[in-house]
């Protein structure tokens, strides 16, 4: 692949860069149906994208970096793997470096020493897309607790349990137990209809959600069915330990700090633990103290715990949700 720059008459600083693509069929899938990729590059970093033949020119004061993400996404191409507008997203965050790392301990990590960073589960691979991600993702695999706190759509559950999934397929763990406190907030349990698994359900729906992106339906029955994966409240975990699992506590925001306590305390042999949680959720009732902040400050400085955080920038949903979170922290008010 060759980039030819295109210099200035006068002070010779290049005006364009002309990048050369070897295997015309994997540049048409780089610019995409109807140059769609190529849009949505042109959008993220502004700049303005020409198809010349087997040449893309590209002008624009972020034309190097342009360079770098359409370099990046031409390599995936060439490994097999297809392009996803979350891939362009990532490649653009992450600046179209190639992520690598250097050498690790163990072979549950030995992932990181072959080009990008990803997680296998039984239905896709998940690649984290901004460097919080990354780094959260490294922790995950080498930490037995690792705390990931930030604003919703960071990707912080998502990652945690795709991490879950991929350890227990490789047979790192057992089981893989997932919790959420089920804190009421505008109707009580008591008055929902059903039995307990009914009442709660509703609660434990985003870790369900997770689940079924991961493994396929029949499997995932089979597993819940067997107890190798399970969705609890928090208020289940007491009296348990917890040995050769997988275990993510989810908003854990709105734990009491007896009930955080209590969760951290089951950690068990072979077993790795995840919090995650938004300090700007808290539903708690006023003046209890949110397990999340207590165990935030106590633990900080403890040997072998990662604490993992994120901001508005690492959201991975829709645009708008950065720009609502940006917005809110802004305006330094109560959020609801």
């Amino acid at each position: 692949m060759a980039i030819t720059p295109l210099a200035a008459p006068t002070d010779g600083t290049p005006v364009e860069l002309s990048l050369e693509f070897p295997d015309n069929r994997l540049l048409i899938e780089l610019c995409g149906e109807f140059d769609r990729n190529l849009a949505q590059i042109e959008h993220l970093l502004s700049v303005h994208l020409l198809r010349r033949g087997n040449r893309l020119a590209v002008l624009g004061e972020a034309r190097a970096e342009a360079v770098e993400v359409l370099k990046k996404l031409y390599a995936r191409l060439e490994a097999g793997r297809g392009i996803e507008p979350g891939d362009i997203d990532a490649a653009v965050r992450l600046g179209g470096s190639a992520e690598g790392t250097g050498a690790r301990d163990g072979d549950q990590i030995e992932m990181f020493q072959r080009g990008p960073l990803e997680i296998g589960t039984r239905k896709k691979t998940v690649e984290p897309r901004t460097e919080a991600q990354q780094a959260y993702v490294r922790n995950l695999f080498t930490h037995e607790l690792a705390f990931g706190i930030g604003p919703a759509g960071t990707g912080k559950t998502y990652l945690a349990v795709a991490v879950g999934v991929n350890q227990m397929i490789n047979g790192h763990v057992d089981k893989i137990i997932l919790s959420r406190p089920a804190v009421e907030a505008g109707e009580r349990l008591g008055f929902l209809p059903g039995d307990m698994k009914e009442k709660v359900d509703p609660y434990m729906q985003p870790l369900y959600d997770a689940l079924n992106d991961f493994l396929p339906g029949k499997q995932l029955q089979n597993l819940m069915a067997e107890k190798t994966i399970e969705i609890a409240p928090l208020a289940f975990m007491r009296g348990r330990t917890l040995s050769n699992a997988y275990v993510v506590l989810d908003e854990a925001q709105n734990a009491t700090a007896m009930q955080m306590k209590m969760f951290l305390t089951r950690l068990g042999q072979g077993s790795r633990m995840v919090i995650t949680g938004d300090r700007s959720q808290v539903d708690l009732p006023r003046g209890v103290t949110s397990g999340l902040s207590e165990a935030e400050r106590i633990l900080k400085d403890v040997s072998g715990i990662s604490f993992n955080y994120f901001t508005a920038k690492d959201v991975v949903r829709h645009p708008m949700v950065a720009k609502i979170i940006e917005a809110y922290d802004a305006d330094a008010g109560p959020v609801g």
